[in-house]
Order: C-alpha cells, then sequence, then structure tokens
C-alpha cells in the first residue's frame, strides 16, 4: 500500500507571474506572454516566443535557467520556513531538459552541483539527484518521492522542473525539425521556459511540523511511450494509458471520475492525437474529456510543466475554483517517457 504523501508548499516562475500565486491566477485569466524575440528566424523574421520578463535576451542556456531555480527555492523556502530544513533530510528531486543543442549532459551535472553547492550552506545532509528529463520527468520525481515514503524513509522532497527553450542553437534545431511556430509551419509550437516547484513529504511528517496540507497525491506513474514522433503511425497513446490507468487504480471509478485535467498539449499534432486515443482507452476515468493547456499563456515550458501543472491544481483547490477535488497532470517527454499525477483537495478539519 502506498504511503499518503501530501503537498505542503508550492513554488512558480513563469513568463506569465513570478510566484505560484500570479502565474496560476495569469493562466486562469488566460493571460498571454507571447511577443516578439530578438532572434531572426530563416526568413529574416523575429521569432516569437514566451520568455521571462526580467531575463535579458543574451541570458542562455544553463546561466539563464539558474535565475529561475533560485527563484522558485526560495518562494518555497520562504513559506515552509527555514526551521523545516534543519534536522530532516532533504531530497531535492530535479527535472531538467532532455539532451539538445542548446542543453547538454555536462550542462545537467554543473546545474545539479550548483544546487547540491547551494544546499550544503542550509542542511547538513542535502542530496540533489536528476530524477526525471523532459515534460514527464516531474512526474517522475514525484512517483520517486511517493515510493520512498512507502518505504519509510521521511525526507522532505524538493520537486523541481526547470527549462528554457531560449537559446540560439535551441531555436536552430526546433526550425530544423519543423517545430518552431512561424509562417510555414504546420503544427509548431511557441517556446517559452519557467521552473516549477513542489514540496512534498509524508502525512505523518507534515503533522509532525505541523504545516497545513494544500493536496494529497492520490496516485502517480510513469510509463514508456515506444512509438514516438518520428514514428511513421504516431502514437496510439499505449504509454500514456498505461500512465493514467496506474494513476487511478486507487479510485472507485466511476463514482471517483477525474474532475480536471491539465496537459501539455502545445499545438503539435502529435500531441493532441494521442490524447484522443488516451480519452476513447479510458472513458470511465473523466467526467469531462475537455482539459487545461496553459501552453496558450506561457509557451511550451518543457521539463518545467509536471510541476507546474501540480502548481495550477493546488493553486485551484486554495482559490475553490476548482470543479471537483480530484487534479490530473499529463505530460510526455519527447524521449517517450508519460506521466500522470491525480492530485486531491486537501480534507478539511
Amino acid at each position: 500500500m502506498s504511503a499518503e504523501v501530501e503537498v505542503v508548499a508550492v513554488g512558480a516562475r513563469t513568463p506569465v507571474g513570478y510566484s505560484a500565486e500570479s502565474s496560476a491566477a495569469a493562466v486562469r485569466a488566460r493571460i498571454s506572454r507571447y511577443a516578439e524575440y530578438p532572434f531572426i528566424d530563416a526568413r529574416g523574421e523575429p521569432v516569437v516566443v514566451a520568455a521571462d520578463g526580467l531575463l535579458e535576451p543574451k541570458l542562455e542556456g544553463r546561466e539563464r535557467i539558474v535565475p529561475m531555480l533560485e527563484s522558485v527555492l526560495e518562494e518555497v523556502e520562504s513559506k515552509l520556513g527555514h526551521g523545516v530544513f534543519q534536522g530532516n533530510s532533504l531530497r531535492l528531486l530535479l527535472a531538467l531538459p532532455e539532451n539538445r543543442p542548446g542543453f547538454s549532459e555536462d550542462d545537467a551535472g554543473w546545474l545539479i552541483r550548483t544546487l547540491t553547492a547551494r544546499f550544503q550552506s542550509k542542511t547538513s545532509s542535502p542530496r540533489v539527484e536528476l530524477a526525471g528529463r523532459g515534460h514527464a520527468g516531474a512526474i517522475r520525481a514525484v512517483e520517486q518521492a511517493q515510493r520512498e515514503c512507502s518505504s519509510g524513509r521521511e525526507h522532505v522532497f524538493l520537486v523541481v522542473g526547470v527549462d528554457s527553450y531560449l537559446h540560439a542553437e535551441t531555436f536552430g534545431w526546433l526550425e530544423q525539425r519543423r517545430r518552431f511556430a512561424q509562417q510555414g509551419i504546420r503544427g509548431g509550437f511557441v517556446p517559452g521556459e519557467g521552473a516549477g516547484c513542489l514540496a512534498l513529504m509524508s502525512a505523518g511528517l507534515r503533522r509532525r511540523l505541523r504545516l497545513p496540507p494544500l493536496a494529497t497525491v492520490r496516485g502517480v506513474r510513469t510509463a514508456q511511450e515506444v512509438q514516438l514522433r518520428d514514428s511513421p503511425t504516431g502514437s496510439f497513446g499505449a504509454g500514456m494509458t498505461q500512465a493514467v490507468q496506474g494513476a487511478v487504480a486507487g479510485l472507485d471509478l466511476p463514482r471517483e471520475a477525474v474532475d480536471s485535467l491539465c496537459m501539455d498539449i502545445n499545438g503539435e499534432r502529435y500531441r493532441s492525437e494521442e490524447w484522443g486515443f488516451v480519452a476513447l482507452r479510458t472513458p470511465s476515468v473523466w467526467k469531462s474529456t475537455g482539459y487545461t493547456a496553459p501552453s496558450g499563456s506561457w509557451g511550451d515550458v518543457g521539463a518545467a510543466f509536471g510541476a507546474l501543472g501540480g502548481v495550477l491544481a493546488v493553486r485551484s483547490f486554495a482559490r475553490g475554483y476548482a470543479p471537483g477535488p480530484r487534479a490530473m497532470v499529463l505530460a510526455g517527454s519527447d524521449g517517450g517517457l508519460r506521466g500522470a499525477m491525480l492530485l486531491q483537495a486537501p480534507r478539511l478539519s
């Protein structure tokens, strides 16, 4: 039986907001931060992206990622209070971009070392680990946190996802693959950037620390899709279906069907068609197959999505506009990782 894992704090840094509260409010209001960026495409036209308004365009790569990471970590630390890290083992589970032009394995290692050095001054036993890659990476990190809690390890888990497509080499790579939303490219996406953080712990540790619960991880599962975007048939949703079915295994369906859904659909045909097959395979899971796609506000945020989707669910519970107590976050990494995370509103006490 899985241990009850709870969300106790959230943080966000996105093109539409510099905190969890402001980012979620902007997405709900359908505010968009799409704008021209000082990079010229192959036609000699400036590209349109969703950029962090506080970061200079000349900043790119891992140096652009660091201030977004710092922002969400500082936000969560201020909400938890520094005393939470004293006497408790800290695990930082990181979701980073998949390898691509503009982000290498060396960049991933450098970020892990940077974060390890940052936390050594705050706690005696920090552990920073690369838990997942791409859009579904943070969901894999939550799955790992739940697994460790079930084995009796009571850590403070910080699940952090961060990404930025705003790099000259990445722009060129997206153009070559016809994935950059531009004139003449059908089904491309608008590159974005951002960071999200979910602070998790077991229900027992949360009660001992006297922290209020923001949400319960009712179910979480990852799976692997073998029909990737270069497949001649496209995806039939097998991997995502497996993830969804695993995440809802503890529900009494259809009575406890999912009330709301947040997805990383970004305008690419492959992702939309995959969701169509998943919806057909899992009809009893959903009260409605309607979904929120926040890429319309902050662009495609890559590896930040899994954590940021969780932030949106938590804020919908806190503000009382969630249509019901159960919210699902679905995400799919380019490499085939698929993730489903089911969050439930905290019980009233």
